[in-house]
Parts: structure tokens; sequence; C-alpha cells
């Protein structure tokens, strides 16, 4: 198979390196000092699971792909609408490109650009970083991905890409319901990187923290409540399954939205916070809370991007 993986950082550099390290073709888009490192050094992986280092091919322009099977989108969901215009030239009839941001609706946005027999659903569950140029440091918990069609039916592609993911050896799972899969992992990053940004404290303080730990409960509530009124499944016990996996992560955990802000980098406010609000705005649904989350973080949002 061979594979594409825009966007070489925590989450595109692990689990593209791990099909690298599995036999199977991959090239990665990335660039500046990252795209150097990994011409010269290859890329190495540094993982609670075991270190590795795989030299893939690299380049910094997506015009050089040709005949891709599968292209694995690493990048933030900012950037989901720019890199599908460029993709419009180089895909096939039968690449499959599997998004794997975080949000709830990066399908749903190639959509707009790229053919439906071209898009996949996914999401992954993953703690990392890059740690230097060249080097992705996977640091807690173990990394996913989950993935299904759009319509969550079980084709052939999707089954043989199942196949392949195992033979890469990290866990994946063909979901039943893609769609609920996807809003349960943005429940859980929605729920608690603005606030993290907004606190600049790391996940152990904000837990232990009334005042927070309410605000966290009153932003997942009002997601729900979005998500229901889309026709998304989501329950008050998805909340609490929420809030135990934050209560069980390492005491110093961040969110990458949240280590964005606080770098003075280009941010996933938009898709998160902003994308409740806006979808509240939009079904009659109040959103008080991510509505205030959203407004303080914008100043800040707003000199990234200029």
């Amino acid at each position: 198979m061979n594979i594409v993986v825009i966007g070489a950082g925590g989450v595109g550099g692990y689990f593209g390196g791990k099909l690298a390290k599995a036999g199977f073709e991959v090239t990665f888009i990335a660039r500046g000092k990252h795209l150097e490192a990994i011409k010269k050094n290859g890329l190495q992986v540094k993982s609670i699971l075991g270190d590795f280092t795989v030299h893939p091919k690299v380049t910094d322009v997506i015009n050089d792909i040709k005949n891709p099977d599968l292209i694995i989108l690493g990048v933030k969901s900012w950037q989901v609408l720019e890199v599908a215009k460029q993709l419009k030239g180089v895909i096939t009839k039968d690449t499959m490109v599997l998004p794997l941001q975080n949000g709830a609706d990066n399908a749903d946005k190639l959509l707009s650009i790229l053919p439906k027999e071209n898009v996949l659903a996914g999401l992954c569950k993953i703690v990392s970083k890059v740690k230097a140029p060249g080097i992705i440091s996977h640091f807690t918990f173990e990394p996913e991905i989950v993935f299904g069609e759009y319509d969550n039916k079980k084709t052939d592609r999707v089954k043989q890409l199942k196949k392949v993911f195992d033979k890469a050896e990290f866990k994946n799972t063909l979901s039943d319901d893609i769609h609920l899969d996807i809003w349960k992992k943005f429940l859980f990053i929605g729920t608690i990187s603005g606030i993290g940004a907004l606190t600049r404290a790391v996940f152990g303080v904000m837990r232990e923290h009334i005042g927070i730990r309410n605000i966290i409960y009153d932003t997942a509530n009002e997601m729900v409540a979005v998500a229901n009124e889309k026709g998304i499944g989501l329950t008050e016990q998805d909340v609490e399954k929420t809030v135990k996996v934050i209560d069980s992560l390492d005491y110093n955990t961040t969110a990458s939205m949240q280590r964005d802000v606080m770098e003075g980098k280009p941010s996933e406010l938009e898709n998160f916070n902003g994308y409740i609000v806006a979808q509240g705005k939009l079904l009659g649904i109040e959103t008080p809370t991510n509505t205030f989350i959203y407004n303080c973080l914008m100043p800040q949002e707003e000199k990234a991007r200029s």
C-alpha cells in the first residue's frame, strides 16, 4: 500500500512511523527544520512502548505525491480545508483520505472539497508531540486509531485497511458508529482544551479545583446538548467517562490546543469551543460556558494568526 502522511507531528509522526516500520511505503509531507532532520537522520520515535527510527520518503510538496492508496491527515483541524484543495489534483478515484484531527466536522470539511468516494471518517487517541526536529515523543496512553466509512458500511477497503493497521501493530478499531465515536473523542478534547488554555494549568490542577471541575462539567453538558440536537447519541454517562479519563491521566498532562495557545501559535479554538458556540446559535441552544471560554481566548488567537 502506498501511504502518504500529511503532517509529521505527534499524530502523523507516530502512526506514520509505525506504518513505515512495518514495511509499508510511506511518504511524509513535512516542512522546515523537521523536514531537514528527517531527511538527514530519519524519523525518530521515542515512545513508552519502545523507541524506533525509520527512514521514509519525505517532501514538502504535496504535488510530489503519485497514486496514493491512503492519505492520513495529521495536520490541525483548521488546516483541513486548505489541504483538501491541494489534494484534488493528486488523488485517484481509489484513494482513501483519512482525517485524524480533533474536532467533530473534519470529514464534512473534506466532503465539501473532495468526492465522497475518497473520504473516510476517523479519529485518534494519542498523547504525543514533536520533541525536537525529526523526533516524536509519545509519553503516555496507548495510541489508537478509530476509523470507518462515513456511512458506517463495512466495505472491503476499510476491512483491508484494518489489516494494514494490524500489521503496523498499533491499536485500531473499525467503528460501528464512527460519528458517535468522533463526538465521544470531541467531548473529551473540547471539554478540557479551552479551559486548560485559559487557566494555563495542567490536568491535575484543574481536576482538583472544584470551581474548574464544575466548569469542565458545564462545558461538557453544553457539548452533549448540541450533539443530541444534531442526532448524535451522547449521554450523561459519556460525560462521566470523559471526566474519568481526565482524572486518570498523568497529573502534568496538557492538551495540544492548550500548548499551542500557551506558545502563541494558531490553535484549534475555532474548531473546539468555537464550533459549539456556532452550532449552538444555529440550533437554538444556549452555550454560555463555551461562549465565555471562546471569547476570552479569541484576542490571543487573533494575535497568533496575524
